[in-house]
């Protein structure tokens, strides 16, 4: 009978201590602080930037503004599109700014440099916006939580049916860049599996204003589709030259990386009829629709679909601190991925243990202007694409169980 309550009183003051020992972790710092690292005046400034942080902050409202009795704190930072600044910001964060995740993360380069920082430093990184699958396979890591798109997901919705309609033939005009290559190598690998070819690519640095080389070498391809492997104001410059030049009238243009905003800022004489994927859409019913209506009222614009990635994974990260009781990364992300997430961007959707968030994507068409009701009427949405269609298999190295 002596020894049972030497066991009972070993077990309970071990419980004692691991409750306290979470407790510690959750208010440790007196606070929960989430960094929004963003190209915030740049190229991608539109598809992100200032509006993520308006995400974010509006995530925080509606939570509330604390957890677990402490307040939510956000800070924000430009990396402009550089490695070099945006890792040094994030160290800076995590050193000495006591910040906990970091979300945003635009430019896939920008993202490779300080996921690193965050892994070594246990920290999680909330990517809402950047493109690479690099961040849950060759550059996996137990803190990365990848939300909205990645480019195997656009290649399968955007490339594959057109190869599948007998668009065999294909010329890249690529932003040159980790983005735009793993975009690149994805889309040659789908279409070279469904029967097409690549005929020829270009690569053209961040930021081109010029894109009239690039468009010529498309023009004398021969290829059926000219992919512009770009996104943001690139997107914009590369497409509005390809016009100029006739050379849409010649051939298809597949935008493979589309932001409302530049489908938006684009003459629909240009850009209508263009099939793009998406991870998400305003107009697609009630629930974005009312989100979509709040996020304009305090941006100004409709939002991007990193945006609304960036308000739905701080939700699920602030609920998952809630429920673990603690902001330790390790005890978060345990949380994250247990809980299926479940609002107006997740839908049908997990977190896998590699981090990827699945969950359904849309095929749309930019409609001509003939069909827009409003300024804001962009898309029409004529398929959804289910997540384990859209994104690739889990490799087993990266299984973070």
């Amino acid at each position: 009978m002596k020894s049972l309550k030497k066991s009972l009183l070993s077990a309970a003051v071990a419980s004692v201590f691991a409750v306290s020992g979470a407790h510690a972790a959750g208010v440790s710092d007196d606070k929960v602080k989430i960094g929004v690292l963003a190209d915030m005046g740049g190229v991608y400034a539109d598809v992100c930037g200032p509006g993520c942080v308006t995400a974010v902050k509006m995530a925080v409202e509606d939570f509330g503004g604390t957890v677990l009795g402490k307040p939510i704190e956000v800070v924000s930072a430009d990396d402009q599109n550089k490695p070099d600044v945006g890792s040094a910001k994030v160290r800076e964060w995590v050193e000495s700014q006591e910040v906990d995740a970091v979300t945003g993360l635009v430019a896939s380069s920008v993202t490779g440099a300080v996921t690193k920082v965050l892994t070594d430093n246990k920290k999680i990184a909330l990517i809402s916006t950047s493109a690479s699958h690099a961040f849950t396979t060759k550059a996996c890591s137990p803190y990365n939580a990848h939300w909205t798109y990645n480019v195997v997901s656009l290649a399968n919705g955007t490339v594959k049916p057109m190869v599948q309609a007998g668009k065999k033939k294909w010329f890249f005009i690529t932003a040159d860049y980790a983005f735009g290559h793993a975009l690149e190598k994805v889309a040659s690998g789908v279409i070279n599996g469904n029967g097409g070819e690549v005929v020829g690519a270009v690569r053209a640095p961040l930021g081109t204003t010029d894109f009239s080389s690039y468009i010529l070498q498309a023009q004398s391809s021969g290829a059926d589709v000219v992919a512009l492997a770009n996104a943001g104001s690139d997107f914009i410059n590369s497409l509005k030259t390809a016009a100029e030049f006739g050379l849409t009238e010649m051939m298809d243009v597949a935008g493979l990386l589309v932001f409302t905003p530049n489908a938006q800022a684009l003459d629909p004489n240009i850009a209508g009829g263009m099939k793009l994927t998406t991870g998400f859409y305003w107009d697609l019913d009630d629930q974005t629709r009312q989100w979509s209506a709040r996020f304009k009222e305090r941006h100004g614009s409709i939002p991007a679909m990193g945006q609304a990635g960036a308000y739905s994974m701080t939700m699920h990260y602030l609920n998952s601190i809630k429920e673990a009781g603690t902001d330790d990364s390790d005890a978060v992300m345990k949380v994250m991925k247990a809980n299926k997430p479940n609002d107006f961007f997740a839908r049908n959707a997990e977190l896998r243990n590699d981090g990827r968030m699945v969950h359904d994507m849309y095929q749309v068409r930019i409609k001509k202007a003939d069909e827009r009701k409003s300024a804001d009427d962009i898309y029409e949405v004529e398929k959804v694409i289910p997540g384990n269609e859209a994104f690739q298999p889990m490799m087993a190295q990266c299984d973070f169980k």
